[in-house]
């Protein structure tokens, strides 16, 4: 069985890939595909190249905080194991 911080991590990375996957789906593109331009650059560029690395900024923010819970926790696989 597994354990609710499992589930709750699948579900968080899950989470992530969804609004992922919105940002880079017709309302968003829409929204920022406009004329207008921002010190010279296109909305919808500046879009890509601020929301892109931001994405992944949270998503890395993210696996290292998994990884140091992680790592804080003792495995209770070892302990049920012994027993």
């Amino acid at each position: 069985m597994k354990e609710p911080r499992e589930s709750s991590i699948r579900e968080a990375w899950v989470l992530c890939l969804i609004l992922g996957l919105v940002m880079i789906n017709f309302p968003f593109i829409h929204i920022f595909n406009t004329a207008q331009s921002i010190f010279g650059i296109p909305e919808l560029v500046l879009y890509f190249f601020i929301g892109w690395p931001a994405s992944i900024v949270v998503i890395a923010v993210f696996v290292h905080y998994s990884k140091k819970h992680q790592q804080e926790t003792p495995d209770d696989e070892e302990d049920n194991n012994e027993s």
